[in-house]
């Protein structure tokens, strides 16, 4: 613990406010990592017409990207587990941007696909490394709302994406987009390195009521365990297996919104191009709304009707709606009603990312970062097989609404899993029971 010079009688009383200084750091992360991972889903038409790619091509290069996030997430989040983030977001951060740059210089199909392979694999952890860092510096009873604004930040980035890319496409090539989009990351790392520090007991500027106000309810350390037995304890959980099936869903429908839902707007509806920008960012920009009302309702529910009730009842609900949504896209065949319940379907499912994450703080502990990459790994599964659903699916059977009914269906079986999941039984460590 460092040691404070005493404060004046009056400021002493007073806890500073350090924390959301982290939390707005990293909201800037989540928005440049939406602006990197979103740009390529409006870029793909022009990228498939330079370097003569077919859809099915263009859905392995999607997935590319998701299953190298998905094989080093875990790794990833263990090493900031271990390690802290402040070094681990900072590699993360340094790696994707110079990869985003790299995109640029792709000049065939097995370039790009390798680019965007360790382009995935630079990227893995970062949400994770998120996570633990929230609950090094967050509060218990700030959880829910701080991850609505963390992923407000994202999807707010991602939903302007397209309007900006469909702007700068008329002076910029797309290769000169991705040089960038990566340079900005660059700044970011070079800030966090510099001012950032793992626990806030470390951090100068962290006063001693702001430090009592953090602590107040952290749970006690577990260690850093590792070997068989804490793979085992994990995977061994009913409660990791039921927030890794719950999210599965998610990510798989989001996934779908940043690579395919331009092409799939733009093949079955006649829009213009800036009604075409405007409906790909829509679940994005709604997104923007239910993150932050998200974070905020389970917090809420929390505080009313307990820890179960406030996590997993705001996710069940929300998940139903969403796959009512998606069913009813499926079924229409008006494309307008379509993109608007796609983008209804992607709000309710953001609105659960606070319940979401907040509960895997709360199973991980000291090890939110391996927990929470266990369930994000779950949705990279997701992420990597919707492209390739998508891209069979029109290739196949000539459908783009399978994959929706797919979804939909999905998102009901998360009903059922979020009712499986109970949050006051944490993982490791002995078990805490809350009203």
């Amino acid at each position: 613990m460092r040691e404070e010079s005493p404060p004046m009688a009056g400021a002493a009383a007073r806890p500073t406010h350090i924390r959301y200084k982290v939390v707005a750091m990293a909201v800037l992360l989540a928005m440049v990592t939406y602006l990197d991972r979103v740009c390529i889903s409006k870029l793909a038409p022009n990228i498939m017409a330079d370097l003569g790619l077919s859809k099915v091509q263009m859905g392995w290069v999607f997935s590319a990207f998701a299953l190298a996030y998905a094989l080093f997430e875990i790794p990833t989040a263990w090493w900031a587990d271990r390690w802290g983030t402040r070094r681990v977001l900072t590699r993360i951060v340094i790696w994707w941007s110079g990869f985003t740059i790299a995109t640029a210089g792709a000049f065939n199909y097995v370039s790009l696909l390798v680019l965007r392979f360790l382009f995935g694999a630079g990227e893995a952890g970062a949400w994770p490394g998120v996570a633990k860092t929230f609950s090094r510096w967050i509060p218990d009873r700030e959880r829910g709302t701080i991850q609505g604004i963390f992923f407000t930040g994202a999807h707010l980035a991602g939903g302007l994406t397209p309007l900006l890319v469909v702007a700068m496409l008329h002076v910029l090539h797309w290769r000169m987009i991705f040089v960038l989009f990566g340079l900005i990351g660059f700044i970011w790392a070079l800030v966090w390195y510099r001012w950032f520090r793992d626990d806030p007991s470390e951090h100068p500027e962290v006063n001693a009521a702001e430090l009592a106000q953090i602590v107040a309810e952290r749970r006690p350390d577990a260690g850093h365990a590792a070997g068989w037995a804490y793979w085992r304890r994990l995977f061994g959980s009913p409660n990791m297996w039921s927030l890794c099936v719950m999210y599965f869903p998610n990510s798989f429908s989001f996934y779908f919104c940043i690579t395919w839902l331009p092409t799939y707007l733009q093949e079955k509806g006649s829009f213009d191009p800036a009604m075409l920008g405007f409906l790909a960012g829509l679940p994005l920009l709604l997104s923007v709304a239910s993150d932050l009302f998200g974070g905020i309702t389970t917090d809420w529910a929390t505080r009313r009707f307990g820890l179960r009730w406030g996590r997993c009842g705001v996710g069940a609900a929300a998940y139903l709606v969403a796959g009512v949504a998606l069913i009813i896209a499926a079924g229409t065949g008006n494309t307008m009603l379509s993109a608007v319940m796609i983008a209804l379907a992607t709000a309710a499912s953001m609105f659960t990312l606070g319940a979401s994450w907040s509960t895997a703080i709360e199973l991980g502990g000291s090890h939110a970062g391996v927990v929470s990459a266990a369930m994000n790994t779950s949705g990279q599964v997701g992420s990597l097989l919707c492209p390739l659903i998508v891209a069979y699916s029109v290739d196949w059977f000539k459908n783009w609404d399978l994959p929706l009914y797919l979804m939909g269906g999905l998102f009901l079986l998360g009903v059922i899993c979020w009712g499986l999941i109970d949050p006051r039984r944490p993982i490791f460590g002995a078990a805490e029971e809350s009203s």
